[in-house]
C-alpha cells in the first residue's frame, strides 16, 4: 500500500487526477485546493460544473482547517454514524472556488479507509472524491465496471482493491443555518 500511496500523492502534487478506491465505491480524485484539476474532473465526468463534489478528509482537524465554524450537531452525527457519512457545511475556506457550492456550502466526509486516510494525511488538503461514472450512469460497484472513458481520462489509476466490490454511496446531510438535520441521500 505504501508503493501505491507515494505514487497516487506524486501525480496528484503535480496537479494530476486519480481513479481510486474510497470506503465506498471507486472514485475520481485530485487535489481539492487545485481549480483546474477540479476542472479535469468534471470534464472527466462530463458534469455541469454547477453540480458540486464531495471532499474527503482525514480528520476532524482537517475538517476544521477547511469550514470556517463546524456545527456541534455535526460533531453529534461523526461520532454516532456506522456508515460513511457526508455533510455540507456552510461557509469552507482554502478550497478551489469551482468545488464551492452556488450557495457557499461544500459537501465533506471524514474518510475511515486507511488508504485514504493515509493519502490525505500526506497531501495535507482534503481529495475531491465523486464516483468514477459518467455523469447520469449508474455509480460503479466494482473495478471491472468502471467506463474504459473513466479509466482513459485519467492522469492515474491506483492499483489496489480492483477484486474488491464496492459499498453504497455515503449518506449526505445537509445541515441547515437554523439548525435543521436534512438526510438528502440514505
Amino acid at each position: 500500500m505504501k508503493e501505491a500511496i507515494e505514487t497516487a500523492l506524486r501525480h496528484l502534487k503535480q496537479g494530476d487526477t486519480i481513479l481510486y478506491p474510497t470506503d465506498t465505491v471507486w472514485g475520481l480524485g485530485c487535489d481539492a485546493t487545485d481549480a483546474a484539476a477540479v476542472s479535469s474532473i468534471y470534464k472527466i465526468k462530463r458534469r455541469d460544473d454547477s453540480k458540486a463534489l464531495i471532499c474527503l478528509v482525514s480528520d476532524v482537524r482537517m475538517l476544521q482547517r477547511y469550514v470556517q465554524e463546524v456545527p456541534a450537531i455535526a460533531f453529534d452525527i461523526l461520532k454516532s454514524t456506522t456508515k460513511p457519512t457526508t455533510i455540507i457545511y456552510d461557509n469552507p475556506r482554502g478550497i478551489a472556488k469551482n468545488l464551492v457550492a452556488a450557495d457557499n456550502t461544500l459537501a465533506i466526509r471524514i474518510v475511515k479507509d486507511e488508504f485514504c486516510r493515509h493519502l490525505i494525511d500526506k497531501l495535507q488538503r482534503p481529495l475531491v472524491s465523486t464516483s468514477a461514472n459518467i455523469s447520469g450512469d449508474p455509480a460503479p460497484q466494482n473495478f471491472k465496471e468502471i467506463d474504459p472513458d473513466i479509466i482513459n481520462s485519467v492522469d492515474h489509476v491506483v492499483d489496489l482493491h480492483r477484486d474488491k466490490v464496492g459499498g453504497n454511496p455515503s449518506t449526505i446531510i445537509k445541515l441547515t443555518n437554523d439548525g435543521e438535520v436534512k438526510i438528502l441521500r440514505k
